[in-house]
């Protein structure tokens, strides 16, 4: 089993998220012991913001920092426990909102797969990049 990071490098649909971490200086912290739990957004969710958007958010460290801490819950948890909850508090310190029904939402991103089990966390795969308010 690998790490967070190594999980995501391995699975080749996180490329823009991986280059994102490393350039918020979160790259480290997410390889370190944890655990966390990361709704993790894919290349496909990252192409779907307006034109030119990636390209500024990742010029402003502070605000990249922002929207990616805001993907990480500090603590392991599994989709029956999400299932559970209204809201969870991500590393960012905002909260944000989950729906269940037919399928799970965290704010508006649905969950497309869930509880990829790694050494330090989870991984949570979700199809829209969530932007904190």
């Amino acid at each position: 089993m690998k790490n967070l990071v190594e999980t995501a490098i391995n699975a080749g649909t996180f490329k823009t998220l991986i280059i994102a971490l490393r350039e918020a200086g979160l790259y480290d912290i997410l390889c370190s012991e944890g655990p966390y739990t990361i709704f993790a957004p894919t290349d496909e969710a990252f192409s779907k913001l307006p034109d030119g958007a990636i390209e500024k958010i990742m010029k402003d460290k502070e605000k990249l920092t922002d929207i990616l801490t805001y993907h990480v819950i500090a603590n392991r948890v599994f989709s029956k426990d999400v299932t559970t909850l209204q809201k969870a508090v991500t590393i960012n310190g905002k909260h944000v909102k989950i729906k269940t029904g037919n399928t799970v939402k965290i704010d508006n991103a649905r969950i497309i797969r869930s509880d990829i089990k790694c050494t330090n966390g989870v991984i949570h795969i979700i199809d829209e990049v969530l932007l904190p308010k």
